[in-house]
């Protein structure tokens, strides 16, 4: 199996030295990177360090406000220069029923000129997007119903409000390519690969039998984030061989 990763999982070193993180996920088997900024370096730069080290872009995590038409163009640029086809709004402020509406009216808009670019638009989903909100809906539902967003699903975070992420990848398999695999505590502590209470494994399982691209986010830097992202490859390799 090819995994990503989500390189918010080594942010005790992107800042300072994206080069080396690469470098250091390569070296540890993952094959994808999921980008969570560039910290200033060039898009010749990211797409150098890459063809370097035999990695491929799997997609990113883009703020909105990088999509707005004053900063489009540049946006897209960046993106088709470092061979990126997906980028992944990595949340969004949806506390109000006009907040919500807002950003659907936004991605609405905004999805059809990514497309024209060959860019697809991406939603990635914490805890709150599945729970009910304080205006009486919830989140998620409403943008499955109301846009055609792809869907990043964050498996832990799904599990985390309470949800079945193997059901929700089945009930949303035609809108979802990639999903975050991540482990952790139903209190929202997160923890390498095997080491929390997350259906880790049947993630996993469930992600192969449909197709999905799998991407690691481990947020503990425990003790660094190459030790922890360490282990979660060891973890998952340990799974590959048991089949």
């Amino acid at each position: 199996m090819e995994y990503g990763i989500q390189m918010y999982s080594l942010r005790d070193l992107t800042p300072k030295d994206m080069e080396g993180a690469l470098r250091t996920v390569a070296a540890l088997g993952y094959k994808y990177v999921e980008y969570a900024g560039f910290f200033d370096n060039t898009a010749a730069q990211i797409a150098g360090w890459m063809d370097r080290f035999g990695l491929k872009v799997s997609g990113t995590h883009t703020n909105w406000k990088e999509l707005t038409e004053e900063n489009f163009a540049a946006t897209v640029a960046y993106h088709k220069e470092i061979g990126n086809k997906n980028i992944i709004i990595p949340g969004a402020d949806l506390s109000t029923k006009q907040k919500l509406d807002d950003f659907i009216d936004f991605v609405n808009a905004t999805q059809p000129k990514l497309a024209a670019e060959g860019i697809s638009l991406g939603f990635h989903n914490h805890s709150r997007e599945f729970m009910l909100s304080d205006y009486g809906q919830y989140m998620h539902e409403e943008m499955q119903k109301r846009t055609n967003l792809a869907f990043e699903i964050d498996t832990y975070w799904a599990y985390v409000a309470g949800r079945d992420p193997l059901e929700i990848l089945e009930q949303l398999k035609d809108r979802v390519h990639v999903i975050h695999i991540k482990d952790g505590t139903a209190d929202g502590k997160g923890y390498a690969l095997g080491e929390g209470t997350a259906p880790v494994a049947a993630v996993r399982k469930k992600a192969i039998e449909l197709g999905m691209m799998m991407v690691v986010e481990s947020e503990g830097l425990q003790p660094t984030g190459p030790d922890e992202v360490g282990r979660c490859m060891q973890y998952l390799r340990r799974l590959d061989r048991e089949g």
